[in-house]
């Protein structure tokens, strides 16, 4: 089974490979759309182990070797990679990519052998351009099987050739469930058909959200208003008994009352002539 669990790839600026988990088991069709091509080729890029990934986990067979992994997958028509060039013939493509394979499987470096038991002879002299999509994508994926090596199928956008799933779409199913030879087939497509129920995943389905704030609490029912009882009327403080006006006193003593007979002050005592006063007034005489 192959595993995937948060494989991201950095990009220059932006993620060439945004975060993204799944798992594809063998007997199984596993379509990932994603929308860049970029981001296309870089997951089957790193499914097939042809790309070391930056962060994340990927597995084959609980190995997560990398090496292990490129050795027991194809990959199949990517864009800038391995997509065969247009000026080839059929039969020189099939040339070159047998050369690839194993010199124990291979055997003998022709053609047109191969071509005759894969029933691939009426397209042998056709150019690649010449091809239709499905009669195509059957060629690339008989070459990429013809290491029996190989058990997980990495197909890179099959339906850039075609916009009727169709064209491709039969072809990987009948891989992934021949009995003969179990396969993990991934096809990393731009869109989903329409009518596709069987395993699907999208680019970028691990990507680490920030957490939205909490919702503020609902505001509690107000409580209902308990009565309150009348206070007991307060009455008034009694008026106060009218107090008799002091008149201020004056700062010097007061004068008597009236009716009253001044009391005559007591004459001074005479002064006793002090002895030079005395001395001078005999004299005087």
């Amino acid at each position: 089974m192959l595993s995937v669990q948060q494989l991201q790839i950095n990009g220059r600026r932006d993620d060439l490979l945004p975060a993204t988990s799944l798992q594809a088991r063998r007997g199984e069709l596993l379509l990932v759309a994603g929308e860049g091509q970029d981001q296309r080729t870089a997951l089957a890029l790193a499914l097939s182990g042809r790309m070391k990934p930056s962060n994340g986990i990927l597995s084959w067979e609980n190995t997560t070797k990398t090496k292990k992994i490129r050795l027991a997958s194809a990959l199949v028509d990517s864009p800038g990679v391995n997509e065969p060039e247009q000026h080839l013939s059929v039969r020189d493509l099939v040339t070159e990519d047998l050369s690839l394979i194993p010199r124990r499987y291979r055997g003998a470096l022709l053609s047109k052998p191969w071509l005759k038991v894969n029933s691939f002879e009426d397209i042998a002299g056709l150019w690649i351009e010449q091809l239709p999509a499905g009669r195509r994508l059957e060629l690339l994926t008989a070459l990429a099987l013809a290491d029996p090596a190989t058990d997980l199928l990495v197909v890179d956008t099959p339906d850039r050739h075609s916009a009727d799933p169709a064209a491709w779409l039969p072809r990987l199913q009948a891989l992934a469930s021949d009995a003969g030879r179990p396969l993990a087939v991934v096809a990393v497509v731009a869109a989903l058909p329409d009518n596709w129920t069987g395993a699907a995943a999208v680019i970028g389905n691990s990507i680490a959200h920030p957490p939205e704030p909490e919702a503020e609490a609902a505001p509690s029912a107000p409580k209902p208003a308990t009565a309150v009882e009348p206070k007991a009327a307060v009455e008034p403080p009694a008026a106060a008994e009218p107090q008799p006006s002091v008149e201020p006193k004056a700062k010097h003593a007061a004068a008597p009352a009236q009716g009253t007979p001044e009391e005559p002050e007591a004459p001074a005592a005479p002064i006793a002539a002090e002895p030079e006063s005395q001395d001078l007034q005999r004299t005087a005489k």
